[in-house]
């Protein structure tokens, strides 16, 4: 019997996961992040959490990790050839083989498609969208934060809603009902107190980051003006990002685009989803087929082992 390993890593999760040769599931662990650019020291947290996660998940199902026969990772963070090549040098160093690493927005591709060839669209702290075609050839925008102008990844939903409220309080701009809802969850009397949660927010403190997004998809779906302006935006940039996937690849009539990440299938997001949905459409001139993501991502390793490298 042969064993495989899939590492799905994100920003504040690693998944980690045993399969035997006929695809079987045999133990799922978790760990923490491994986006290299979410640590002070780069890549060697997320060597360690990585080695150490499938380390564990190797001794607790009785095995050693030289019995795996093959790995592959789809991680945050590996948007570059030469982010690609330092992490694969570091990982060979603590004594792993066999192994590939890709972005983590490819095995939504391999988990979510029927054909095998897609488009990936994953919306979950950060954003990216990813591409396989008929022939094999890869494509990937966004994942760059500001510098590939991302929007939609929860980080920025949360920033942006703050703006939101701190233009109403400080800058007379245009009320928006999220002040309110904010008021209300924190207890707060003074705007002043806003200024609190910036530094909650900087740390990716989980808690608060869900709260500010609550609050905007509650806006978006009460109508709320600010809130809705934005979340057409988030459509117009997530459907243009689809669009040049698909005419940058080479895809059947129909399109597959497989939907992942907790902004994207997770929350109530209707209005934004019917936008982003409806804009793909129309730039892509397309007929397309949205999937949304049920499979844990981490099957999109197995997938693609038993693909191109169980042979």
């Amino acid at each position: 019997m042969k064993y495989y390993a899939g590492v799905d890593g994100g920003g504040t999760k690693t998944g980690f996961a045993l399969f035997d040769e006929n695809k079987n599931m045999l133990l799922y662990k978790e760990g923490p992040g491994s986006n290299h650019e979410n640590y002070e020291d780069g890549f060697i947290t997320p060597v360690n959490v990585i080695i150490e996660g499938l380390t564990g998940l190797c001794t607790e199902y009785g095995m050693a990790l030289s019995d795996l026969s093959f790995t592959l990772m789809g991680l945050a963070g590996i948007d570059h050839p030469w982010q690609h090549d330092k992490m694969c040098a570091m990982l060979r160093e603590k004594g792993l083989d066999n192994f590939e690493i890709f972005n983590d927005g490819f095995i939504v591709v391999k988990a979510g498609s029927e054909t095998g060839y897609a488009v990936g669209y994953n919306c979950g702290t950060g954003v990216c969208c990813n591409g396989i075609d008929r022939n094999g050839n890869m494509l990937q925008l966004m994942g760059l934060g500001r510098f590939s102008g991302d929007v939609s990844g929860g980080t920025d939903i949360a920033v942006k809603t703050f703006q939101m409220v701190y233009s109403q309080l400080f800058l007379n701009c245009e009320e928006t009902m999220i002040t309110e809802l904010l008021f209300e969850k924190y207890g707060f009397t003074r705007r002043e107190q806003i200024l609190d949660l910036v530094g909650k927010i900087e740390n990716l403190e989980s808690e608060h980051i869900r709260n500010f997004i609550d609050f905007f998809f509650a806006a978006v779906n009460a109508g709320d003006k600010v809130a809705l302006d934005y979340s057409e935006r988030m459509a117009e940039r997530g459907a243009k990002s689809i669009a040049a996937i698909i005419s940058s690849l080479d895809f059947s009539e129909e399109v597959e685009v497989v939907l992942s990440g907790s902004i994207n299938i997770k929350l109530p997001n209707r209005p934004y989803m019917d936008s982003l949905k409806k804009k793909a459409e129309e730039y892509s001139g397309r007929r397309l087929k949205f999937i949304n993501l049920e499979n844990p991502p981490v099957t999109g390793c197995i997938n693609w082992i038993m693909q191109d490298y169980a042979k």
